[in-house]
């Protein structure tokens, strides 16, 4: 794989965890990095400059070139400013990572108007607007005449593939994210613009209390941490590469696996040559099991 030197990224919520690691790979890859954070407690409450500006330092202690951008990807306006902090700063934008995310998990009979709103706003809008303003940028340059070769990478989850309990606010924001990033490529590929989406499985803030991603190294692992943020970085690093020319694909990722998803294929069918009676609606469909389907829930 080619390395990513003369691009310029731009990844969401990049202060820590998986942010983080994709920010410290892309750098050390060459690709010069806007490293957006507001510092946000896992809930999407507080503010704090210092984490994106951390990541910051350590990519240029490395020698890398880095610039903190503090503020919401969920703002139009902030989102508007992060891209143009690129622009201004490295000259060009290539490649945006959406990555920021809160959780306020709730089953759905207590969740709260503010827990729902905070969760699809942080997701769902957090990724609109970062790629929105992306969009045109990338349509400008290519009405002008100037090539692009652009890419971005959305954040999606097994939560919004599958569903899990207790995440009706998360899974919807995933799954919306799923079905952005196919609409998105589809639309920006007239414009030298790929998006593809990862559903990634990793111990950060937000997963510290799912069963077992706690855990670090085990024998039975050979000591490969398989729930380490750093493992999802490399699939991002190719998606984000020049080289790649994969468009409007979901992947899952975890640890050494990564697995291609395909989403709502039709299962069977029910067909007649005119309108429905109930009558017949009954009997067709009567031998489907009932209740929900057998639970295939992920992180």
């Amino acid at each position: 794989m080619s390395t990513l030197g003369g691009r310029t990224a731009v990844i969401t919520g990049a202060g820590r965890g998986l942010g983080r690691a994709h920010a410290l790979l892309l750098a050390e890859l060459g690709a010069r990095v806007v490293v957006n954070d507001n510092g946000a407690d896992p809930d999407g409450t507080g503010a704090d400059g210092g984490p994106a500006q951390q990541v910051v330092d350590e990519i240029k202690r490395a020698g890398g070139a880095a610039v903190a951008h503090i503020g919401s990807a969920s703002n139009w306006n902030s989102a508007a400013e992060l891209i143009d902090v690129a622009v201004d700063t490295f000259g060009s934008l290539d490649i945006l990572v959406n990555n920021a995310g809160i959780l306020r998990d709730r089953t759905l009979a207590n969740m709260s108007e503010q827990e729902w709103d905070s969760v699809i706003d942080v997701h769902l809008k957090g990724h609109f607007c970062p790629l929105r303003h992306a969009a045109a940028y990338w349509r400008s340059r290519h009405k002008a005449g100037h090539p692009v070769d652009a890419a971005v990478v959305n954040t999606s989850s097994g939560s919004g593939l599958r569903g899990n309990p207790g995440q009706v606010n998360y899974a919807s924001a995933k799954a919306g994210i799923a079905m952005m990033t196919l609409v998105a490529a589809r639309e920006l590929e007239r414009y030298g613009v790929r998006v593809n989406a990862i559903a990634p499985v990793a111990r950060t803030r937000l997963t510290m209390s799912t069963p077992g991603l706690s855990d670090r190294l085990t024998a039975a692992d050979g000591g490969f941490d398989k729930w380490a943020p750093e493992n999802i970085s490399p699939l991002v690093a190719w998606l984000a590469g020049g080289d790649c020319q994969v468009s409007g694909q979901v992947f899952s990722v975890m640890g050494g696996h990564i697995g291609r998803q395909r989403g709502w294929d039709e299962q069977e069918s029910f067909d007649t040559d005119r309108r429905w009676t109930l009558d017949e609606l009954d009997q067709a469909l009567r031998k489907l099991p009932a209740g929900p389907p057998a639970w295939v829930g992920s992180a």
